[in-house]
């Protein structure tokens, strides 16, 4: 399958949009090694969701410095005998900084994230997967996470804004834009089938696929 010219892909999506899960089922599909966010260790982050204001610029860093580590490590993979499945992309990070923090704190943000962003490696195909507010936090309720429990729909519809502005923009690599309302390629091996088909089918830098194509 002509998938294997992707020796580093990306699954990108707002929060509920499965991009972990499609991330794992790939990885697992191709023999990759996969590199996932690790919400889990931000000890900052539940508070973040009671309390935005106060907790936003602690959970922003620990998760900026986490994710520049793990791609430190993976600038010494050789991505050419051990291809890599990620679920999150870098460029990405300051939609959550200017949505959340005032303006001396994206400041200091942005001095950080310009100068560890320089040395990431780019990603060879990066799949944006799309959804209302309404469906994420359908999925977000029904996966029952204690932490996201106080996430509302209304700052779902911003950071789906955000994701919206940021690939309509985006460049740096190939782009597969995804829209999940009616296609789960996390649940159904048909779905997830036609979705692996369409990425090996790829020839243009940004394409879109949903159900029925």
């Amino acid at each position: 399958m002509m998938i294997d010219k992707y020796r580093y892909i990306v699954v990108e999506g707002p929060i509920g949009a499965g991009k972990t899960s499609l991330a794992r089922r790939i990885a697992a599909s191709l023999g990759a090694q996969t590199l996932l966010e690790q919400p889990e260790e931000n000890p900052f982050l539940e508070r973040f969701y009671r309390d935005a204001k106060r907790y936003a610029l602690p959970t922003q860093m620990f998760f900026l410095f986490q994710r520049m580590n793990q791609l430190r490590d993976l600038a010494q993979v050789d991505l050419f005998s051990a291809p890599v499945v990620s679920d999150f992309l870098i460029d990405k990070d300051p939609i959550f900084a200017a949505l959340t923090l005032d303006d001396d704190e994206l400041n200091l943000y942005r001095q950080l994230y310009d100068h560890f962003s320089l040395s990431s490696p780019r990603a060879d195909l990066v799949i944006y997967l799309q959804a209302t507010p309404a469906t994420l936090a359908d999925r977000i309720k029904r996966r029952g996470v204690s932490s996201e429990a106080d996430i509302s729909e209304t700052y779902l519809d911003r950071v789906c804004k955000s994701y919206s502005r940021f690939f309509h923009h985006y460049e740096s690599s190939p782009l597969l834009i995804v829209n999940t309302e009616h296609l789960n390629p996390i649940e159904h091996s048909e779905d997830f089938d036609l979705l692996m088909k369409r990425i090996a089918s790829m020839r243009g830098k940004r394409e879109f696929f949903s159900r029925g194509e």
